[in-house]
């Protein structure tokens, strides 16, 4: 099976950071005897380890996004809006897997001591989305073109607890956690005159605390914490954490993000080890020695999920991807694995990302290489069926842009594509030029390995369609 990775940075995945399979095959040698063969109030850590994931992993991810004085690059402080300009080139290194279709407009914002207001302009018809991540990862509300349409929108995201009156034209978001993460993205071609008008979108976004509503307000300096590793991933920061500082930072964050009522089994069973929501984690209830071995093991369990998921994570045509995003409901491994590889992901009726690290040759197929050429051959009318946009994206193997002579990252029908005299459309793969006739469907490789991703924003509901399984991904052949 194709294992993705995805990236838990600025918007979410602009998405994607290193999940190997080295984890599962671990994994698989020991785990699983590890759990049964131990106490059950280990196996219940293991458990909980994995449900407060999510929770904890928003919460650095939070720290780290926050922690500057002022809006610079991919961080603003608590309650200001990041505005990323344009696209990055081959030479950015800051996030794997970054995009080329949308720029992001985002924001984390504490609404457990006043609701904060956010409004969007008028879009005149151009494809944007505003999904809000509660503190567990799921996307409680997505306003947006698919949803509510492109005119000018004010929304007030409330907390868990808020009661009050809300002023004329501003619609009430009930969040339900303190901690809400707002993931926008506005769709943009990349051209300068398109950046322009982009620009002026995200200039008339505005997100303010709601006792400003209204009158002139300039938002404080943000607080800068030294203590804050600022250069390790976060993902790493937080499988670094010991259990003990694990679970204590888990109880913090679970009284003021409170776990869902539909969790109640799972808090029973925690408050087992100490684990109690409103109260700090009481670590004399759990064994120290067998708690070193919680955290490793833990994660393990989360990435062999890619295995063993039981149809979470489809493989088709080579082509690795999920429909179950956004909302999880009590599904705490997929929940878990998303924000491992994924955080920040979408509702799959808003996006979904398949990706594919080898060809589509059947039992010949292996890993993509730029000393290769490849045909992606779409019949006629079976172009991703979307109602947003699609586009496929070409990565070295370190999920970054290639270098080459068009400064095309990605592909899509905004090229003009040119299709065959049958109205069939071939997407050209490769490293040079397949000839001049041919450059407005190529996508450029390295030399060396790539890695592909095709994004299919707001994906048909309607057959054919990829939510169903109506609509299926053609194979990458490789023609060499």
């Amino acid at each position: 099976m194709t294992i993705t990775r995805r990236a838990a940075a600025i918007g979410g995945l602009g998405l994607a950071a290193a999940a190997s399979l080295d984890a599962s095959a671990r994994a698989e040698g020991g785990l699983l005897s590890d759990l049964t063969e131990g106490t059950e109030e280990f196996a219940i850590a293991i458990e909980a380890y994995t449900y407060g994931y999510p929770l904890v992993t928003m919460e650095m991810t939070r720290r780290v996004l926050t922690n500057v004085a002022k809006p610079e690059g991919t961080r603003a402080p608590m309650g200001q809006l990041i505005r990323m300009r344009e696209y990055p080139t081959s030479a950015f290194r800051d996030v794997t897997a970054p995009n080329a279709d949308t720029l992001y407009t985002t924001a984390f914002v504490d609404v457990g001591k006043e609701p904060w207001v956010i409004s969007t302009p008028d879009m005149k018809g151009r494809y944007f989305l505003l999904p809000m991540l509660d503190g567990w990862t799921n996307v409680f509300s997505v306003p947006g073109t698919r949803t509510t349409g492109t005119g000018a929108q004010t929304y007030a995201i409330t907390g868990p607890g808020w009661s009050g009156t809300l002023p004329a034209g501003v619609k009430q978001v009930k969040a339900p956690t303190n901690i809400v993460w707002i993931l926008g993205r506005i769709y943009c071609t990349g051209t300068p005159e398109d950046y322009k008008e982009v620009h002026a979108i995200q200039d008339a976004c505005q997100l303010v605390p709601l006792s400003a509503w209204g009158k002139s307000y300039t938002p404080p300096e943000g607080k800068v914490d030294p203590s804050i590793d600022m250069k390790t991933a976060v993902r790493s920061q937080v499988n670094a954490l010991d259990v003990k500082a694990y679970f204590t930072l888990l109880a913090e964050l679970m009284k003021t993000n409170p776990p869902a009522a539909a969790d109640a089994p799972m808090v029973a069973r925690m408050a087992r080890i100490g684990l109690v929501p409103g109260q700090d984690f009481d670590a004399s209830k759990f064994d120290a020695i067998a708690a070193k071995r919680v955290p490793s093991l833990a994660f393990d369990r989360i990435m062999l999920h890619f295995k063993f998921s039981g149809g979470d994570i489809q493989d088709i045509n080579g082509w690795a991807f999920t429909t179950k995003t956004g909302i999880y409901g009590t599904n705490y491994l997929q929940r878990a694995l998303i924000t491992a590889i994924g955080l920040g992901a979408n509702r799959p009726q808003d996006a979904i990302y398949p990706t594919s690290q080898k060809d589509g040759n059947g039992l010949l197929a292996r890993a993509y290489s730029g000393s290769e050429k490849y045909v992606m051959h779409f019949d006629k009318g079976q172009l991703p069926p979307v109602r947003g946009f699609w586009s496929l994206t070409m990565y070295d193997g370190d999920y970054f842009f290639v270098a080459n002579p068009l400064n095309r990252y990605s592909i899509s029908a905004r090229q003009e594509l040119k299709a065959n005299a049958d109205g069939s459309i071939d997407l050209y793969l490769q490293k040079d030029s397949p000839g001049a006739d041919k450059e407005s469907n190529w996508l450029p490789a390295p030399a060396g390995k790539f890695i592909l991703m095709l994004r299919l924003y707001w994906p048909d509901e309607d057959a054919p369609s990829i939510l169903d399984g109506s609509w299926v991904i053609p194979p990458v052949k490789r023609v060499s």
